[in-house]
Formats: structure tokens, sequence, C-alpha cells
């Protein structure tokens, strides 16, 4: 056989993403607020598209019965050649006006997100942002003046969330080329500023300056600030040894510093709480449970067909006629994709819904094992897919806010059969040691839940307890001697 180049002709297959897949699949994992920022770019950018976010509009939503199956496949998708004509199934055009399709019934987003019927301006929605830890310790300090002073606020600037100053005094020092002492002295003013404690160096420093603020810092609450260690250990004898106290004066002294705050900056942290929107709504109905996505934060996207029709009718080059059709594909395909989004969401979360229901009935007690492959196989979807539908979306019901990921986990073997999840057996753990009035062993937590149907060994009950926070037997029963 010789050598040489020749000529042929092969086929293959391979997976290819077109850049249409590849938007579509990173529409399927953003939450609703980030669907939103990418819609505001979107529509930034292609002026074919128009949102309506202010008017309401029909959208799918899962509902099956308590003794019935989730119900029948969605109906097909409309084919990208017949978005782009600007015709769906129904032959209504992409740009219908959408106010005459309004549904009469306000739907659970509404209810869920309006205070009344009348338009009245609600005070309670405007934000009040507190100064932060800084700024608030700096207007302490408008009469301080000198090296003092201007040191004083750099130590305000420089000290933790936590109201804690995590930076040697010797480096400030050298940085300010100012002497050790005036350091220190401006340190001692940042301490003797609301709220006490911060300024502190360590949790002993920072107990330390908020007893000395309520006038309670005695040789013996200094003794015992001083032996934290042994506090935390229990050992009360030593502590009263060493302390030079009774029983009933360590136990005030005990309670004395449990109500001082081990974190004082942090009622004046900048950044507060961040509000989670949910995605999606369940609610209960006469038949069952109701999937609706969250519309308030989904805003409508459309095809403006009369603007394309104005800009196609007027004179322009080969690539203007290019680029006015690539916008017209681009935006058809982003509201299909969009369309089929909600579905797949809706499809999912009622498959989740379906499996969980005993969570929605009964609550957490009543979770069982799920795995996205479990869902994946039931609505013969890909895992993956399902995976990123419940990637940082949240569900709304009347037991709370869950993320989706809450419902998976593994579990372990119940008397029913089924399993139980593990946040089901976390609960009935945290439910038995918050009752407990003898403290209980692991190996008696792990009886008593083999009696309500919780099949778990005394290891199993150990990790939950350490991944819950919870103390051991020995150490639950030295806090509840320190506290009683």
């Amino acid at each position: 056989m010789g050598l040489g180049p020749s000529l042929s002709i092969r086929q293959t297959q391979a997976l290819v993403l077109t850049p249409q897949l590849q938007q579509a699949i990173k529409l399927l994992q953003l939450s609703n607020l980030e669907l939103e920022a990418f819609i505001d770019e979107e529509l930034s950018k292609n002026p074919l598209l128009e949102g309506r976010s202010d008017e309401p509009d029909e959208q799918p939503a899962g509902d099956f019965a308590a003794d019935e199956d989730s119900g029948d496949e969605a109906p097909d998708e409309p084919g990208a050649d017949t978005l782009m004509l600007g015709q769906a199934d129904d032959d209504r055009p992409l740009d219908v006006d959408w106010t005459s399709e309004a549904l009469e019934i306000d739907s659970f987003a509404d209810v869920a997100t309006s205070g009344g019927g009348e338009e009245s301006f609600d005070f309670d929605r405007i934000e009040y942002s507190p100064a932060s830890l800084a700024e608030h310790l700096a207007s302490q300090l408008h009469g301080a003046s000198g090296a003092e002073g201007a040191l004083a606020r750099i130590i305000a600037e420089t000290l933790e969330e936590t109201g804690y100053l995590t930076v040697p005094l010797e480096q400030i020092a050298g940085l300010s080329g100012e002497a050790l002492e005036v350091v220190e002295q401006a340190l001692k003013l940042v301490q003797d500023l609301e709220p006490p404690g911060v300024g502190a160096r360590s949790l002993a420093e920072c107990l330390a300056l908020q007893a000395k603020a309520a006038d309670r810092y005695d040789p013996a609450m200094a003794r015992l600030i001083d032996n934290l260690e042994l506090l935390s250990k229990g050992r009360t004898q030593d502590l009263k040894r060493i302390c030079g106290v009774d029983d009933e004066d360590l136990a005030d002294m005990i309670a004395e510093l449990r109500a001082y705050d081990p974190k004082p900056g942090c009622r004046f942290s900048g950044t507060g709480a961040e509000e989670v929107t949910p995605d999606v709504f369940v609610r209960k109905t006469r038949g069952g449970y109701s999937v609706e996505l969250n519309q308030t934060t989904l805003p409508r996207l459309l095809v403006n067909r009369r603007y394309y029709q104005e800009l196609k009718a007027g004179p322009q080059d080969k690539a203007s006629r290019a680029w006015l059709s690539e916008c017209l594909q681009s935006a058809s395909w982003l509201v299909k994709a969009l369309d089929q989004r909600a579905r797949t969401i809706v499809k999912v979360v009622s498959e989740i819904v379906r499996r969980q229901q005993g969570f929605f009935d009964r609550g957490v007690s009543a979770l069982t094992p799920m795995t996205l492959r479990d869902v994946a196989e039931a609505i013969e979807m890909h895992e993956s897919t399902v995976s990123r539908v419940t990637s940082n979306k949240y569900l709304l019901c009347d037991r709370g806010l869950f993320e989706l990921k809450y419902f998976f986990g593994s579990g372990v073997a119940s008397a029913e059969g089924e399993g139980a999840a593990a946040n089901a057996v976390k609960a009935g753990i945290k439910e038995l040691i918050g009752a407990e009035a003898e403290i209980l062993s692991d190996d008696a937590i792990a009886a008593l839940l083999k009696q309500r149907g919780f099949d778990v060994a005394r290891r199993t009950v150990v990790k939950y307890r350490e991944a819950m926070g919870i103390g051991s037997s020995i150490q639950r029963r030295r806090m509840r001697k320190i506290a009683g």
C-alpha cells in the first residue's frame, strides 16, 4: 500500500452545542432575579425585543391530585420557524396586546406580593440603611484631636466587622511613625466608645471591656474572664476556688457574662441579610398541590413585529438586512427558550412536590430520600437538566421558604420501607434533645428514633448531631449545670 495524499469522505456523528443551545442551558440554571438582569441586557442589545413586566399573563402551572399522577406531558413547543413568522399554535402574533389576555383571577404570586387592592405608597418599603461600625465610631470621635485622635480614627477604620482589632499595635505604630504609647492611648479612646467591647483584641478583653462599662469588673469577675477555658469545660469547682466565690455568686457572674455580646460590631454591619425571592409558589388545592412560577420577578418578553416591519420596509444595505434578520432570529429563539425554561421548571418542581407530598402535608419528619436521578427518570429528562433547574432557586409554600436542593439527599432505613431523609432524622434528633428532661446519650437517642421508625445507628446520630452543632451528652450536662 503506497503512502501519499488522498481525498476521502467520512461520516461521523458528534454533539455540537450551538449558541442557541448554550443560551438555553444558561437560562435554565438562572434564578428569576438573575434572569431579569439577563433580559435587561438583551433588551438593550436587541431592538426587536420588548419587555412588559407590569402586565399579568398566563403561565404554565402544574396541578396534580393527591392520588393521581402529575398529568399529561406538556404539549409540543412551537417550532422556531413558526415563532419567527410571528404565529403560535393559536394563531396569535407574538406582539399581541396581553392586557386583553390578562387573567381575571389574581394568581398566587399576586396574593403573596400585594398588600391590598388600593394603590397607596407603602412607607415600609423604604429600607433603612444603618451606619457602618467605622462611621458610628467616627461620629463619637469628633472632639478628639492631635495624634491620638487621628490614630483613633485610623484604628476605627481598621476594625473587623465583629469589632475586633486584628492588626498589631506595633504595625500601626510603624506605619504611622508614632510612638507605641501614643497608639495605645488611641486604642483606649476607641475602647471607651459605644458599643462597649469594640477595639478588643481577644474575647476575654471584649468581655472585660463590657464588664467595666457595666461596672461589674471586680477581682472575681476578672479571674473568671481570665479562665474562660475552664468555664467552657464546666469546671465550676475550680472556678469557685479561683474566684473565691460560692455557688450563687458564680451563677450570677456566669449569667452576667452570657448577657454580653461577643461580637459587638456585628450590629453595625453595613450589609444586611440578603433577601431571598422565591422562584416558585406551591399552594394546596382541593385536588392536591399547584405549582406556579413567581411572575413578579419574571418579566414578559415579546417580539416587536411592528417595529420589525418598519425597519424591513425602509432603505437598507445587505449588512443591515443581515443584522435585522439576525435580531429577529435571536429574539424569537429567546422567547421560545424562556417558554421552554418555564415549562421545564414547573415540570421538575411538580415531580418534587409529588414525591415529597408527605413533607407538604406533615412537615420535615415526612421527608423521604430523593436523588436527582430519581426525578430525571420520572420526567424523562437528563440528570444534569434537573441539577440546573434546582440550582439557586427557592420554593415558597405554607411551611416556609426552601431551596429546591433541600428536598434532595440520602436517607436511612425506616419501618415503613420507603426510608427517611437525612433532614427528617436531624429534625427528630433536635426535637428529642430539645425536649430532654434528663440528658440523653447517643445510644438512647438512637433507641428513641427506632421507636419512631428510623433505623439509625449510634454513629449516625453522632454524625448528624455534630453536623447541627449540638454538643455531646457530657457537654450538654456541663452546660446545664452551669446554667442551673
